[in-house]
């Protein structure tokens, strides 16, 4: 079997396109965008990305200051050797430890909040790996354990998928994975002024089943989840940055200042300002 790769680096502009290994991408410090076909993904120090094998994408880094990344690259049919090893039952392991050729698993490609489950894993990981990366079995051992909680982490995500109403197993797979799409596509795209036929249309449905179907995934419409966004990273520019309220109103997607102040106001239970003052 071919080796595991571990890429970290540290860079302030960086710009790669190509196919890939299935790989968890993170990133301390910044963030990164991902174009995965026709998605666009956001990754920063509160979510982590996954890619399946053979997958085309670009990664572009364009920050003031240098960022941190730390991506884990999975050698061919390792996912399914270790998904093989933990479902199978130990007598029938004794007497075929190897497993069988089976068709690639596919996770599902989108942002995952950092958890409970793969994250400290990560985190281990990363800050013991300068140190420790010319041990090969205690890297192998790594690989291994942060490969189970992806696992762990996947049959969760398989229980969410689900619970979407739909007749067919395979209608309800496609329909998450489109839904995800559109969410990812809309935390990577806050800034710009997107329309609900905009962000239908990436999902590739109607807008009204993409309306109701978001609603029933996520828990709140996509327009609020849109200004969830935009409030989330007008909190962060007020904490790091000595730009104008204005500037910032209007770097983060609103169009109007006193839109963006009342739903500020609204949302956080203090006016930006007041928000700046109480995080200095």
């Amino acid at each position: 079997m071919a080796l595991h790769e571990i890429l970290a680096a540290r860079s302030r502009q960086h710009h790669w396109s190509g196919a890939g290994a299935l790989s968890i991408k993170t990133f301390v410090n910044g963030e990164a965008y991902y174009e995965v076909g026709a998605g666009r993904y956001l990754v920063d120090e509160k979510h982590y990305l996954v890619l399946n094998h053979g997958q085309e994408y670009t990664v572009t880094v364009d920050a003031p200051a240098p960022i941190e990344s730390f991506c884990l690259f999975f050698a061919p049919g390792f996912a399914e050797e270790v998904h093989y090893s933990t479902t199978t039952p130990s007598a029938r392991l004794l007497d075929n430890p190897v497993a069988p050729a089976q068709a690639p698993l596919q996770f599902f490609e989108k942002t995952y909040p950092h958890d409970d489950i793969l994250s400290p894993n990560l985190t281990q990981l990363r800050t013991w790996h300068p140190l420790r990366q010319t041990e090969r079995s205690w890297v192998q051992e790594q690989m291994h354990t942060i490969m189970q909680r992806l696992l762990t982490v996947h049959q969760a995500t398989q229980r969410e998928m689900e619970a979407l109403p739909a007749l067919r197993m395979a209608t309800r797979e496609e329909l998450y994975r489109r839904l995800h799409w559109a969410r990812d596509y809309i935390a990577a795209s806050y800034s710009q002024p997107l329309t609900l036929d905009m962000m239908a249309s990436v999902a590739c449905l109607s807008p009204n089943h993409f309306l109701r179907t978001f609603k029933q995934l996520f828990h709140q419409t996509p327009h609020q989840y849109l200004t969830q966004q935009r409030l989330r990273h007008a909190q962060k520019l007020l904490r790091t940055t000595e730009q104008s309220v204005t500037t910032i109103c209007l770097a983060v997607g609103f169009e109007s200042v006193g839109s963006f102040s009342w739903l500020f106001r609204r949302q956080i239970g203090c006016s930006p300002e007041q928000f700046r003052r109480a995080k200095r």
